[in-house]
């Protein structure tokens, strides 16, 4: 059973640099697309970041180029560390995982549950 698990969120102040973790278990870690997305309220949950299962490269939203970045340390848990925070990148963030995406920004077949990121100005 493919199961993801996000964790690491909380109140943060501006500038802050927190990290992310997204526990996954139940698949291949580089046979599956992985995602970053983020909800904020009242706005359409967007991509974040994402890796490439066709290539293994790793993508960001212009919004975060540069503060965020997506990397995995032993093919079980994906990280997304959060430099530069901004009272703009306050959302529920997701990790998302899909077997079949050739795009890493299509629609996930498999999500965990979001972990909120407050940030204060």
């Amino acid at each position: 059973e493919v199961q993801l698990q996000a964790s690491g969120g909380g109140l943060v102040q501006a500038g802050g640099s927190p990290r992310l973790s997204c526990a996954i278990s139940g698949f291949t870690f580089d046979e599956y697309a992985i995602g970053w997305f983020r909800q904020a309220p009242g706005k359409e949950r967007e991509g974040v970041s994402c890796i490439s299962i066709t290539d293994g490269s790793t993508y960001y939203a212009d919004s975060v180029m540069g503060r965020f970045t997506m990397s995995s340390d032993n093919a079980k848990t994906v990280y997304l560390q959060m430099n530069s925070l901004k009272p703009e990148d306050t959302a529920v963030y997701y990790c998302a995982a899909d077997p079949f995406l050739v795009n890493c920004w299509g629609t996930y077949d498999y999500w965990g549950q979001g972990t909120l990121v407050t940030v204060s100005s």
